[in-house]
């Protein structure tokens, strides 16, 4: 088949989308596809990818998001290159400009799209002082997946969510982890040493944007009571992001490790012992398998990846949607008994094992090829009735 991806952030730049998308390319094209990829030509480009063929269009720097774009629409280039390579089928990615133009072009040559719904922008509104904003992105995100064949979620609850939305073409599609790379083993003692924790030593860990639709003040204030506990508790913080800077101020004793990817990341990881995420603005968060594919136990609200698993007191606590206490209770419980760490982080990583990344890639290649053969099929019965 030949598909085509247009998203509007990819690899060097570090967030979850940016790599499932990756991820889902570099998958069709080792199974043999031909996949032509749609992104914004970037600050800082990564190395060319010989897999793909990739079509650069204008874009943007993302307000407060330094190295992060959006891209610009390109109904013509588009209109263009897939007039003279015509895709089987296209998946989009994100919704902005480029987004919005791609799927617009493709509905107009008949070409069928598949979207993925990977960020909620409408929780993102109240966290920058524009709750204001919430039900017009409601709207767009309701508009643009409903124009496509089918919406790719990777929960069931997000798929109840876009039927509320009103939204009802959600397919599963659901995640997996590398747990080559996000291995325990990627334990590194030195890395430790020089965060200041010997073996004896709990260290906490964030990764993610760091950001306030993260619910970073609960990240803080669950670390602190713990802390009141477990006094030479330490704090590593894995990302970047426009809050970064007054947290560093602020709590001079974390530890900012800045953005870490691949094998880095996940030696970062595993070298810490245990993952509170306080998120509620998830759609699923990667970062949850790849802490627990490490041996982390987690602690995060019951959305996204800890709804589907996250086993409460097994390989860690999931907590009820805003129950913040619930929340310090759990991180300080934990924190507290290296015991707990240890036999929770041995259950973690043999919970995550069993997930395939490649069962995955079949399951998109799946999916695409049937929006494809519809779309054939379609042409077809109308040319018997013509």
């Amino acid at each position: 088949m030949r598909i085509g991806i247009v998203s509007e952030t990819w690899p060097p730049e570090i967030n979850g989308v940016a790599l499932t998308v990756h991820g889902l390319a570099a998958g069709l094209a080792s199974h043999g596809h031909a996949v032509n990829v749609v992104r914004p030509r970037q600050a800082r480009q990564g190395v060319a990818d010989p897999h793909f063929e990739t079509l650069f269009t204008r874009g943007v720097a993302l307000p407060r998001y330094p190295g992060l774009r959006f891209g610009l629409p390109a109904g013509p280039a588009l209109r263009e290159r897939w007039t003279q390579e015509r895709p089987d089928a296209i998946y989009i990615a994100t919704e902005g400009p480029l987004g919005w133009s791609a799927l617009r072009t493709a509905c107009a040559l008949g070409i069928p799209v598949a979207t993925g719904f990977h960020t909620r922008f409408d929780s993102y509104a109240s966290h920058y002082g524009l709750r204001w904003l919430t039900p017009l992105v409601r709207g767009h995100l309701r508009r643009f997946h409903r124009r496509a064949a089918a919406t790719l979620v990777p929960t069931d609850a997000l798929a109840q969510e876009l039927v509320a939305l009103g939204v009802g073409n959600a397919r599963l599609l659901r995640r997996a982890v590398d747990t080559q790379l996000f291995h325990p083993g990627r334990r590194d003692p030195a890395l430790r040493a020089e965060w200041g924790a010997d073996a004896g030593t709990p260290v906490v860990l964030y990764v993610g944007r760091i950001a306030p639709e993260k619910n970073l003040e609960l990240a803080v204030q669950a670390f602190r009571t713990a802390q009141q506990k477990r006094p030479a508790l330490r704090y590593v913080w894995v990302g970047d992001g426009p809050a970064r800077t007054a947290l560093q101020a602020a709590h001079p004793d974390f530890i900012f490790a800045g953005m870490q990817r691949g094998e880095a990341l996940a030696r970062h990881i595993a070298s810490t012992d245990l993952f509170p995420f306080p998120s509620l603005s998830e759609t699923f968060g990667n970062v949850i398998l790849e802490a627990l594919a490490c041996g982390l136990p987690v602690v995060a609200y019951q959305e996204g990846a800890a709804r589907e698993h996250l086993r409460d007191g097994y390989n860690g606590y999931r907590i009820a949607s805003g129950d913040s206490a619930g929340f310090i209770e759990a991180t300080t419980r934990l924190a507290s008994n290296p015991g707990l760490i240890r036999h929770m982080g041995r259950c973690a990583h043999e919970g995550m094992v069993r997930l395939s990344p490649e069962r995955v890639i079949r399951e998109f290649e799946t999916l695409l090829r049937e929006l494809a053969e519809e779309r054939d099929h379609g042409h077809d019965t109308a040319a018997v009735h013509a």
